[in-house]
């Protein structure tokens, strides 16, 4: 059987050190989940009420492509309580995941081999997502100074025709400022490159709140999911918001790519915009365990870290350790018992130097996690 190129994609490492953790749980270890970006509470507790109701009282067929109007409704109010911004529900478009709100977004905007710019390190899921379309990933190394984002001048003399940008960012959790993000829009705007928001970690921040590029244009692309500060992972339903003039493009794309989004995530995902306290209490618990790993890590001998903003994850550079983060990981896991992600996953070029922490788990698994990694780190040591 034969195989097409676009479907060689690399593979998402982090779900490989889950597997790898789940065959040393299998044979009786004690693991530790630092790897994967993933709540360790459930969906709220007004979801899950409000589904058994449902589930009791409709056959939950089929819903029209774009998501049930409610929901729709829903989201459109939730610009308005997080961000003052007035948003036409007819805008929304309720997807299967972000993943799926990307492949729409990708396939709406994007011919083949058309050059789509991503930050490094990112979300490694863009490049396979692209390649998997035939379009060209490129990537755009960020520093230190920039605070792992990308900034206008990182746009000069690079071809694309479009650009995408987290913030809070994954694997950092840094995130843009308003005038930061506002230039960079600008920017991108100015060289008729199409701009997409990933905004999916937006509700997770420790200081100042994440600005949505809804507050400073019409004009773009934003992506947002249920999945991490509604605690929704395994229910697969995210959203997207596009101008007024892409809908019935993506509308087109939406029936024909997935038919619908699941109903019984829907009717969960609508309950849970109103499940306020719970989901702040969850905060407070990801605001405490980031206290945890910014005054643990160091003492393990990880001092070099990225500012984490938001999101649940700390970047580390651990260039001073390794220059095969791969292995060091693998390491880590079979001799602390604590999954982590390398920074492969993120940047292809200096990822080998790097790691990722996820504190999104409960805090006693993060103070545990914390001591298998200073026991084991001084042991190392020598």
């Amino acid at each position: 059987m034969r195989n097409s190129r676009r479907g060689q994609v690399d593979p998402f490492i982090v779900m490989d050190v889950v597997e790898a953790a789940r065959r040393l749980e299998a044979a009786g270890r004690s693991i530790i989940h630092m790897e994967v970006g993933q709540p360790g509470t459930p969906a709220p507790a007004l979801a899950r009420q409000a589904l058994a109701r449902a589930m009791e009282a409709d056959a939950l067929g089929y819903t029209v492509a774009l998501g049930l109007p409610d929901l729709r409704a829903g989201i459109a109010g939730l610009y308005r309580r997080w961000y003052g911004v007035e948003l036409n529900p007819d805008r929304v478009i309720v997807t299967n995941g972000s993943s799926g709100a990307f492949l729409l977004a990708f396939t709406a905007l994007f011919d083949a081999g058309d050059r789509v710019g991503l930050g490094e390190p990112g979300y490694p899921s863009y490049r396979q997502i692209l390649r998997a379309l035939s379009l060209t990933p490129v990537g755009l190394p960020t520093s230190e100074a920039n605070r792992l984002q990308p900034v206008p001048t990182d746009l000069d003399g690079v071809e694309m025709e479009g650009l995408i940008v987290a913030s809070p960012g994954n694997p950092s959790g840094t995130m843009l400022s308003r005038p930061h993000l506002a230039a960079l829009m600008a920017a991108a705007e100015a060289r008729g490159i199409a701009f997409i928001s990933d905004e999916i970690y937006h509700g997770l921040h420790y200081g100042e709140r994440a600005v949505s590029a809804l507050e400073i244009s019409d004009e773009v692309f934003v992506v947002n999911s249920f999945s991490k500060y509604f605690s929704m992972t395994g229910w697969r339903v995210g959203w997207m918001v596009v101008p007024e003039a892409q809908v019935r493009t993506v509308e087109r794309l939406a029936q024909n790519l997935f038919i619908c989004p699941p109903h019984a995530s829907q009717i969960a995902a609508l309950a849970a915009l109103e499940a306020v306290e719970e989901l702040e209490a969850n905060r407070a618990v990801y605001a405490r365990n980031r206290q945890l790993m910014l005054e643990g890590l160091p003492k393990a001998g990880f001092t070099r870290i990225a500012p984490p903003d938001g999101a649940f994850y700390i970047y580390a550079d651990v260039s001073d350790l390794t220059g095969d983060s791969l292995s060091f990981a693998a390491e880590i896991l079979e001799q602390a018992g604590v999954a982590v992600t390398p920074g492969l996953d993120f940047d292809p070029h200096r990822g080998g130097r790097t790691l990722r922490f996820s504190y999104a788990r409960a805090t006693a698994d993060i103070e545990e996690g914390l001591r298998r990694l200073q026991a084991y780190m001084a042991a190392r040591r020598g």
